[in-house]
């Protein structure tokens, strides 16, 4: 088990060891997911935060990954779980393609190391390189890793058969799952298992989703439950969790079709004192798909942000509502079409267009919700219909080219985020009805964008004084990289 000092401080955000051992010591959660450190007495690596013994100095390596970490040789701690950690938001240029690039290793569905990169707009090589110096592994050893990582999560927290969990974490079977348990973590799926405390719905499984504290659940709860789609999704309020978001979910794997449903609520068995989680029960239809599933919740309940971060940026500005998310997306075709038709009116006008559009054209589902029916329309199916039948709506006929465009554009790939975030937005504006406002709304809730800036928004300009555009965005360069959270900050303000 073996790390340099100068490859740790390379990867671990500049920061030297003496700084991280400090952090560990303080159990610092604000640093979660950011680093993990090993103990060369136990070969067990760890949160920042983890509630053991803290270890002797001299007995901790530290990695930004843990893949780097399982590379090294260490196994994951049973009582901290590094797999529970929340991940990173892609601030800079580089940070958002290693960034992009894990979250498409980890959603992979049989794709190479090649198509990813080609996905991402960036060389195959260039990807190589950046998972090297951004986590010190390979690609192909970060998705191995995240898969062991998943499976372990099904393990201890659902009641999942070993064969569903193989499936849902990406392995091809079984045995080839429970090979690299033995040789990661010198036990076997069964073991692990019989320690395990798990009361599940047969119907769903339930999943912990971490995130970096403070977490503006309320706040956030209100935004999605003013744009909820009816039939689609709804937002009901309670006292014991503030709340819990459900909607119906379509996903496609390997060219087969899942249909089902999630419920998100506040984690109430989470302590608080700097952690904060998301309870998420999805329905067993979809456990295939889990990891999809997952990773469209956290860009949706944006879980990766780093509030410390933006508040250092943004400063007096987060006081009001400390801890505010970017409430981001489940389908970025969805929210591509609800940018378009909410252009220049107001959120309720948009909300009854929308509406139509799905009692129109969504499928019909089931889901143990009764105002859960309907499943939103696909690109496909929006291209098929004819202009007529979306006058008739009530959209009008320059609406129709851009939703008819965004449509193909999100067929061609073109909605999947990229590396070169300012190349897409400009693909974007060069759709017919697609201006500067609805393409960086749709680079702020559905490309992982933290930096969109959304600048002649009404909102924006009234929070502002109604200054002139071009003084709007200069102001807005303090508030760099984090503008979108900026954004949001001047919504609230409006309240």
């Amino acid at each position: 088990m073996t790390n340099t000092v100068a490859n740790t401080r390379a990867r671990v955000n500049g920061y030297d060891d003496d700084f991280l051992y400090e952090v560990l010591k303080n159990r610092d959660r604000r640093f979660d997911g950011r680093f993990f450190f090993g103990v060369t007495s136990t070969g067990i690596y760890c949160r920042p935060g983890c509630p053991a013994r803290r270890p002797k100095r001299e007995n901790c390596r530290f990695f930004e990954s843990a893949a780097a970490a399982e590379k090294a040789g260490f196994r994951p701690c049973l009582r901290c779980r590094p797999e529970l950690s929340p991940g990173e938001t892609g601030a800079s240029p580089e940070e958002r393609l290693s960034v992009l690039a894990s979250r498409a290793l980890q959603q992979a569905d049989g794709a190479g190391v090649d198509e990813i990169a080609a996905s991402l707009g960036v060389s195959e090589r260039h990807l190589r390189r950046v998972f090297a110096s951004r986590y010190g592994v390979s690609p192909v050893q970060y998705a191995r890793t995240f898969r062991l990582l998943f499976a372990r999560r099904l393990i201890l927290e659902t009641n999942l058969s070993f064969t569903e969990t193989a499936m849902a974490s990406g392995f091809g079977s079984v045995r080839r799952m429970n090979a690299l348990f033995r040789e990661r973590y010198r036990c076997n799926p069964t073991e692990l298992r019989r320690g395990a405390s798990i009361g599940r719905d047969a119907g769903s499984v339930v999943l912990r989703i971490s995130c970096r504290a403070p977490y503006a659940w309320s706040a956030l709860l209100d935004f999605l439950e003013y744009r909820a789609i009816e039939g689609v999704e709804e937002v009901e309020k309670t006292e014991a969790s503030g709340g819990v978001y459900r909607r119906g979910v379509a996903l496609e794997s390997g060219g087969a079709a899942y249909r089902g449903w999630v419920a998100v609520s506040r984690d109430e068995k989470i302590p608080s004192g700097g952690t904060f989680a998301l309870s998420a029960e999805v329905s067993l239809s979809l456990a295939p798909v889990l990891g999809q599933v997952v990773a469209r919740l956290k860009r949706l309940f944006d879980t990766d942000s780093r509030p410390g971060d933006v508040r250092e940026t943004l400063g007096v500005m987060t006081e009001a509502c400390p801890g505010l998310r970017v409430p981001g997306c489940f389908d970025a075709f969805e929210m591509g079409v609800r940018a378009i038709l909410g252009q220049q009116i107001t959120v309720r006008a948009a909300h009854t267009l929308t509406t139509r559009l799905v009692e129109a054209l969504g499928e019909e589902t089931t889901t143990p919700y009764p105002t859960l029916r309907r499943i939103f329309p696909t690109p496909r199916r929006l291209l098929e219909t004819d202009d007529d039948t979306l006058g008739r709506m009530g959209i009008v006929r320059n609406r129709q080219r851009a939703l008819h465009a965004l449509a193909e554009f999100a067929l061609s790939g073109g909605l999947e985020p990229r590396a070169d975030i300012e190349g897409q937005i400009r693909d974007l504006q060069k759709l017919p009805g697609i201006g500067e406002w609805t393409a960086q709304y749709i680079a702020m809730r559905a490309l992982d964008w933290p930096d969109a800036f959304p600048h002649t928004d009404c909102g924006v300009r009234a929070a502002l004084g109604n200054a002139p555009p071009g003084e709007i965005l200069s102001l807005a360069e303090r508030w760099r990289p984090w503008r979108a959270y900026a954004t949001l900050y001047l919504w609230q303000k409006q309240k």
